[in-house]
């Protein structure tokens, strides 16, 4: 068993909100980035979130960013450069579902 399922539901969704907090808080901390280190972003996270809990997309994404994803995307998004791009891509590539 892997030890994240001994976790019980309440502790999870208590570091899950954490979770969704801190990335609101960091809004400094682009979803490219995300992608480019981890391979995850808010979208993913928003995702992952409609398809736990069978929510609309735009439902889930607006938990996640705390507004409306595209007042997000006018107030925080910048434009990505050609290398974050590419960290993207290599990082993503290494995701196996």
């Amino acid at each position: 068993m892997d030890p994240i399922d001994t976790i019980d539901d309440a502790t999870a969704a208590a570091a899950f909100r954490r979770l969704v907090r801190h990335l609101r808080h960091r809004d400094d901390a682009q979803n490219v980035d995300l992608m480019g280190l981890a391979g995850f972003c808010r979208n993913c996270l928003s995702d992952w979130t409609a398809e736990a809990g069978a929510l609309d997309k735009d439902v889930a994404r607006e938990a996640i960013y705390g507004m409306p994803y595209d007042r997000w995307k006018a107030e925080h998004q910048r434009p990505a450069s050609p290398e974050q791009l590419a960290r993207m891509a290599d990082s993503v590539a290494k995701n196996t579902r």
